[in-house]
């Protein structure tokens, strides 16, 4: 098909890769007799991954099923803007190389723009992120509740 988008994603390890990679990013959680906060590189890199929450699939609207719908079938989009890279320049996803997250639009039922609503795909399989406020906050989305 003539300007299908096919998603980036490369492996097929899951959303549990998924979600144990924004763990990773945490670092390690210990218990320290210290009363001064310890610095890791990994909370120099990434301090804002802890602001990625979760959110059930159940519990997204009807919109973002349609669009992760469209994203598992390859298109056809309805914004041409869908499938193009996002280079999280909020730095809230995890950090990645250019081209390793893409933006997809959530309709947003009664406005006459894209809307605020996105889901940003990354390229493990079931890798994908809602966002109801253009970026501010991200859930990764868990596809078995």
């Amino acid at each position: 098909m003539v300007g299908m988008r096919i998603p980036p994603r490369i492996t097929t390890l899951g959303g549990a890769a998924a979600l144990l990679s924004v763990l990773f990013v945490q670092g390690p959680v210990t218990a320290a007799a210290s009363t001064a906060p310890a610095v890791t590189a990994a909370a120099v890199t990434a301090p804002s991954a802890a602001a990625v929450g979760s959110v059930c699939y159940s519990a997204l609207p009807s919109q973002a099923h349609d669009t992760l719908d469209l994203i598992e079938a390859g298109g056809p989009f309805p914004y041409d803007q869908d499938g193009t890279v996002f280079q999280n320049r909020e730095g809230i996803l995890p950090s990645r190389s250019s081209g390793y997250y893409h933006e997809y639009t959530v309709v947003t039922p009664g406005s006459d723009t894209r809307g605020a609503r996105r889901i940003v795909t990354g390229e493990e399989v079931q890798e994908d992120y809602y966002t109801a406020d253009h970026y501010e906050s991200f859930d990764l989305v868990d596809h078995g509740c």
